[in-house]
């Protein structure tokens, strides 16, 4: 008999409810890690493809883990509306701007409900950004692994990133100077194989100690994942 697997994220029972009812749209992937398994308190780095790699790692990844989302899709219903029919479905996903609004009068309240289950961390493109980088910070030293989608999407979701926003290094650098040397693990989820790839996992010191700029940071990430995004599986 198989031992039932305890869901070490403690999400709220309707939010694992709704989960299990997921899995009809979301299949569960292969999980490949190369090297070791990463620990928690990591930085996870992944590309986004849509809504697939999210729903991947919180479905079939049994983690405690918490995301950066836009503070737009973590606000009120009329934001988040306003958000998702624009940037997301018409900007990001080329939908026909008409369309996008219809079918996110239904999707929208659904991905509202989602989203408070997330408890994800809001991002800004402002000052606001120190109290992502502070929430990060006592989540990773909480034991949890923050889960950053750093790829600039604005010609669409790609199968070879064009870019990295360098978020993710101003968290790391943010964790040195609280002396949490940081591990970042590189991912990629490559959607027409359904399959999730781990890199082995590297301390921010270590790369650090190989790359002096963040925009040499930046590429050499940036390089790892599209490497992950064309490896034969």
């Amino acid at each position: 008999m198989s031992k039932k697997v305890k869901d070490v994220k403690k999400r709220k029972w309707w939010f694992r409810l709704l989960k299990k009812l997921m899995k009809c749209r979301y299949k569960k992937p292969r999980l490949i890690y190369l090297g070791d398994d990463f620990k928690d308190g990591s930085i996870i780095i992944s590309n986004h493809e849509g809504t697939d790699a999210p729903m991947a790692l919180e479905i079939y990844v049994n983690r405690k883990m918490r995301m950066w989302g836009a503070y737009e899709m973590n606000s009120g219903l009329a934001t988040l509306y306003k958000y998702q029919t624009r940037v997301y479905y018409h900007e990001k996903k080329k939908w026909n701007l008409h369309l996008a609004r219809l079918f996110c009068l239904i999707a929208s309240p659904l991905t509202y409900l989602f989203y408070r289950g997330l408890n994800l961390i809001s991002t800004y493109k402002d000052l606001r950004f120190k109290k992502t980088i502070d929430e990060s910070i006592s989540t990773i030293k909480n034991g949890e692994n923050v889960v950053i989608f750093p790829e600039d999407s604005t010609n669409g979701y790609l199968p070879q990133l064009e870019n990295l926003f360098k978020g993710f290094i101003f968290l790391a650098e943010s964790c040195e100077r609280e002396g949490v040397d940081v591990p970042i693990v590189v991912s990629f989820f490559k959607i027409k194989e359904n399959a999730y790839i781990f890199d082995q996992p590297i301390l921010y010191s270590e790369v650090k100690e190989k790359y002096k700029t963040r925009e040499e940071i930046a590429k050499y990430f940036l390089l790892r994942c599209n490497e992950l995004g064309r490896k034969e599986i």
